[in-house]
């Protein structure tokens, strides 16, 4: 009961923070396009653009940091069993995202802030570049712990039975570390576009601020047709490498009950999610598709979770080392449906873009602003995908969730913080979502103000900035 309320609490508060990092990566490197389209051109429409999004940026900073602090106390407070077995090897990363990139994406973000027409327009873009390295960089350390749990390298087990730190580099050249961090970073600017794109689309329906926000919008679909094209490669890679060292979950992910090859890929089914119902009911099987996800080959074979299960049992004594198999099959298409979705209104719009004809398309701006939601879904099923997947284990291989938890900690503990966070998030969550849709339909005359008065302002007091 407690192991399970603490796993609940920090699934809530890892998914909502997770709601506004790929936020927070996209669009500051979106802003540091627009600012450098304004460097490069001197076109004050670029910087009026640059500041409207810098502000939806700074928005969402503001809660998502705050959310992001709530997990790292969390390790203490509910896990401290495996804090203690794992703090050589997990800490490091964690600490250096705090004293390396924390701090280089707050201070530049600072003097990108306060720094309109105080700093030279070439510090000043520097200083946005540098909030997008930093960005990137938390999510870089954050990578190299949470793969070292999918994959445990690099380390040994010391005189007292803990895990100790023996080379950062094996971290850093981790397979599913190098993989998966390029699939959350195309992902974060994937989710970054489509929030550029829905803002953009709504204000062109309404036909305000044409000029500005076509801009906007084909700066969102320039990079978002590349990137989810390459974002799709490397999903598929980042599945063999899954398959290599976690075949339990490719095959939870397929439902896959029994070995084969070659594969079928189910498009759609509603069976076979547990071992009282093994049937595979393939509504509609793709052949030879698993194969090449999971394999990279033709006819590559697939190990089921029947044969998995023996062999874990086998290797790790006895227990059911079979994820929630129905979390699992359906996240990972939650993940590919709606990533064809998205490319698919990407070709749809840079063919619109070619035409001259996107701003007085009206269906295609409309199921732009409905597209924002696609990327929180499959941010969200790419998450369960990859923490559900390694369970029962919270250390592949090596440590349980089960035998993770702080044993001095008891549920009604667990409760009432569980609780508290729901409650509090809830209204994080009403005033993140009050500021940005405000600020998005009402922003634009206001960075045109606050424009002005800093330009006023530029030799006296700190601008007059409310944002």
């Amino acid at each position: 009961m407690t192991n399970d309320l603490a796993r609940w609490q920090f699934a809530t508060t890892s998914i909502y923070h997770f709601f506004f990092v790929p936020v927070t990566i996209g669009l500051a490197l979106l802003v540091a396009i627009l600012e450098t389209a304004w460097y490069r051109t001197d076109n004050p429409d670029y910087k009026r653009m640059t500041r409207f999004f810098g502000t939806l940026l700074l928005i969402n900073v503001a809660v998502g940091v705050v959310t992001g602090l709530v997990q790292e106390f969390e390790f203490g407070m509910n896990w401290s069993t495996y804090s203690r077995y794992v703090g050589g090897v997990f800490g490091a990363p964690l600490a250096m995202e705090g004293i390396l990139a924390f701090f280089l994406e707050s201070t530049f973000l600072g003097l990108w802030l306060f720094g309109w027409d105080r700093l030279s327009k070439r510090v000043h873009l520097a200083c946005i570049w540098a909030v997008a390295v930093g960005s990137m960089l938390s999510a870089l350390f954050i990578l190299v712990a949470n793969s070292w749990m999918q994959h445990p390298v690099g380390y040994r087990i010391d005189k007292a039975g803990n895990a100790v730190l023996t080379n950062v580099w094996a971290l850093l050249v981790n397979p599913t570390f190098v993989w998966g961090y390029a699939h959350v970073i195309l992902a974060s600017l994937i989710t970054g576009c489509l929030v550029m794109l829905a803002v953009s689309a709504w204000y062109l329906r309404k036909q305000r601020h044409v000029e500005s926000f076509h801009r906007t919008a084909r700066v969102a679909l320039i990079v978002l047709i590349p990137t989810i094209v390459i974002q799709l490669s490397v999903g598929n890679q980042l599945g063999v490498i899954e398959a290599h060292y976690q075949p339990m979950k490719i095959a939870a992910a397929e439902a896959q009950w029994n070995s084969c090859k070659p594969c079928s890929f189910s498009a759609f089914q509603t069976g076979g999610f547990s071992q009282h119902n093994e049937s595979t009911n393939k509504v509609i099987p793709i052949p030879h598709l698993l194969s090449v996800l999971a394999t990279g080959t033709w006819s590559g074979p697939v190990t089921g979770l029947n044969q998995l299960q023996a062999q874990y049992q086998a290797k790790y004594g006895p227990g059911n080392y079979i994820p929630n198999v129905a979390i699992q099959y359906w996240s990972i298409r939650v993940m590919a449906y709606l990533g064809t979705l998205v490319l698919l209104l990407g070709l749809w719009g840079g063919w619109l873009l070619l035409r001259n004809t996107m701003r007085n398309s009206r269906v295609f701006l409309w199921l732009s602003v409905w597209a924002v939601l696609t990327p929180f879904l499959m941010n969200t099923a790419g998450w369960l995908l990859t923490e559900s997947g390694r369970q029962p284990w919270i250390v592949q291989g090596l440590q349980k969730t089960v035998n993770a938890n702080s044993p001095a900690v008891s549920a009604t503990d667990i409760w009432i913080s569980l609780s508290a966070f729901v409650l509090a998030y809830i209204v994080l969550a009403a005033a993140d979502l009050f500021l940005m849709l405000r600020y998005s339909r009402h922003g634009l005359a206001q960075a045109d103000a606050e424009a002005a008065g800093s330009s006023e302002a530029a030799g006296g007091a700190i601008p007059a900035l409310t944002y």
